[in-house]
């Protein structure tokens, strides 16, 4: 790749990273250093306006003050260390973390529009048995630095129009970084974005969509997949301790007319989850709630019982919802020839082109 980290990174593990900070932070950060607090705005508008790389393109503050702050911080920013590109314009970037693990984002242009499909965990443990990275395990969370630096790192991050978070992990299960990645996202002194933007994913971690419903104007979604929690748990065991029917009832609650949207996501199974019988169970559980319907195609994964529906099950299925109230849309594949399709991204270490490294 080619963008280079920040120089200042050459100084160690100690130095601390600028970026995943609020301007209160950096505030603080300015009188350590002996900067006056003003420059603290100043710091926040190099980072989350101009996306520098490094402190020194920082050429409102001070030479003596940049010099200070290189002493002990950097922006934090690193390229990602491998890129794969679909047939259809999707890109799929290899990021490393703080903690050393290695996770996938997915860069998704369409047309006026680009999306950014962004991780929140290294693997994730709830385990969902048709998900790659469910069958991974859990490698650990990532900071709050290790989200942004997807967005802030990734080529073509200025053309970015909406950021969903439905990479790898559970965003509900590690809520503080995520919390802070959007409100900092979202924040003035930050990316600046209306939170309309931002969407959310969760299996329904109930405490940690309770809580983010109290604290972030960001949209969600929810992973249903089958509307009979018996039969979902035989999908998804962290049906076991964050029960659908629990969920829904903490939805049913919410004001979902104004600027946050719920939609839920439902992959489509063919023989089973596709039938009449569930057709009408998903409009008895979400008639009742403003929302919609995503369903999605099921991309096979190695030794997965599983199997995708046919095309005409699912537009039958979209237009049964339809009709019976439940806005319901067929989402499109993307990038399913290098594994950047939904369910598909798996922690990996990328091997060297042909002929050596």
């Amino acid at each position: 790749m080619q963008n280079k980290r920040d120089d200042s990174s050459k100084k160690g593990d100690k130095v601390k990273k600028l970026l995943g900070m609020t301007l209160d932070e950096l505030k603080a950060v300015a009188t350590e250093v002996g900067l006056p607090r003003f420059a603290a705005k100043q710091m926040a508008e190099w980072i989350y306006g101009k996306h520098v790389r490094s402190i020194e393109e920082m050429t409102n503050l001070s030479l003596k003050g940049r010099s200070a702050l290189a002493k002990h911080y950097e922006i934090g920013c690193v390229p990602p260390s491998d890129v794969q590109q679909s047939t259809d314009g999707t890109a799929k970037y290899l990021f490393p973390t703080e903690s050393g693990q290695q996770v996938e984002c997915v860069y998704i242009p369409d047309d006026d529009r680009a999306t950014l499909c962004v991780s929140s965990q290294a693997g994730c443990r709830m385990g969902c048995r048709f998900c790659m990275t469910g069958r991974q395990g859990f490698g650990g969370n990532l900071s709050a630095t290790d989200i942004l630096n997807q967005v802030y790192s990734v080529p073509g991050s200025e053309k970015l129009t909406n950021i969903v978070f439905m990479g790898q992990g559970e965003p509900m299960d590690n809520l503080d970084a995520v919390l802070r990645a959007t409100q900092l996202l979202t924040a003035p002194d930050g990316w600046a974005w209306s939170p309309k933007r931002i969407t959310v994913s969760t299996v329904g971690v109930r405490k940690g969509v309770e809580r983010f419903l109290q604290e972030s104007d960001c949209h969600v979604a929810v992973s249903l997949h089958n509307p009979f929690p018996e039969e979902r748990l035989a999908m998804m065991p962290a049906e076991k301790a964050f029960g659908l029917l629990d969920l829904l009832a903490l939805l049913r609650k919410q004001d979902w007319s104004h600027q946050r949207r719920l939609s839920f996501e439902y992959i489509v199974f063919g023989g089973l989850n596709d039938s009449e019988r569930h057709a009408r169970e998903l409009v008895r559980l979400l008639a009742p709630i403003e929302c919609r319907v995503n369903l999605i195609r099921f991309h096979e994964i190695p030794d997965s019982p599983y199997h995708g529906a046919s095309e005409e099950k699912m537009v039958w299925l979209r237009d049964y919802l339809t009709h019976h109230g439940v806005t319901t849309t067929i989402r499109a594949s993307r990038g399913q020839d290098i594994f950047a399709a939904c369910g598909l991204l798996h922690s990996r270490t990328p091997q060297p082109p042909l002929g050596g490294a």
